[in-house]
């Protein structure tokens, strides 16, 4: 609220004005932008857009729209009394690209540790839970998935990018075979798995947005396997190395 404030104030509002706008005591505003300096961003404070109030969204949605898949398809957000660190496990192949986002999103530190035949991408930074508000103490599919209106409005412009980062997280493109009347087919096909009945939903409206045909298989099973169908989801996704 106190940025609010200041941010109305340095755009030429009275006082007065910004008092009504955040329904706040004239004097608290006073107290905030006049009696006393604003104090210094620390840590990543200036490189998180949820923390400036003259930047509502990030400088690279697309590269957001992919880490938040990523992270809502199989990724740790652990808040430490510390500095919170988000881990994502990867296949070696898909590594980089989660790194890129991770480092176009929130400037930070990233390393990367082997775990037998993945890598964890790990990021840490005070301001990951501001990026992900979905993080919570309980595993995915034990508590409730909700986009804020921010991030709706965001992903309505790049489903693509989000279904990318949950296929690259939970999902494979593999040769379905079937034998109808003696005879044996293969076709390409999109699996996505998830135990989290709102990430599956989140998955079947971006599919939706892009016209792309699926179909549950089970509760947590989520298919795509007409030809149309793959071959648009294989431009924003692509085969999964």
């Amino acid at each position: 609220m106190r940025a609010q404030a200041r941010a109305l104030r340095a755009r030429g509002h009275t006082i007065h004005a910004v008092a009504r706008t955040l329904s706040l005591p004239y004097a608290t505003v006073r107290h905030w932008c006049v009696d006393r300096p604003a104090p210094a961003k620390p840590g990543s404070e200036p490189q998180c857009f949820r923390c400036r109030p003259d930047v509502e969204n990030p400088t690279d949605p697309a590269a957001y729209a992919y880490l938040l898949g990523r992270y809502l398809g199989g990724g740790q957000l652990t808040v430490a009394p510390q500095v919170p660190v988000l881990r994502i496990a990867s296949r070696p192949p898909l590594a980089d690209a989660c790194e890129v986002a991770m480092r176009a999103v929130l400037p930070a530190r990233v390393r990367r540790l082997a775990q037998q035949g993945r890598v964890s991408v790990e990021s840490s930074g005070r301001h990951w839970p501001c990026l992900l508000p979905q993080h919570g103490p309980d595993q995915r599919h034990h508590r409730p998935i909700i986009l804020t209106e921010w991030q709706r409005s965001m992903l309505e412009r790049h489903p693509g990018d989000l279904l990318r980062g949950l296929f690259h997280s939970a999902g494979r493109r593999s040769a379905n075979r079937v034998t109808v009347r003696g005879r044996a087919y293969v076709y390409p096909r999109y699996l996505f798995g998830n135990e989290s009945t709102d990430v599956m939903r989140l998955c079947q409206w971006s599919l939706d947005l892009l016209g792309v045909a699926w179909r549950m298989s089970r509760h947590d099973s989520l298919s795509v396997a007409r030809r149309g169908a793959v071959a648009e989801l294989d431009r924003h996704v692509g085969p999964r190395s």
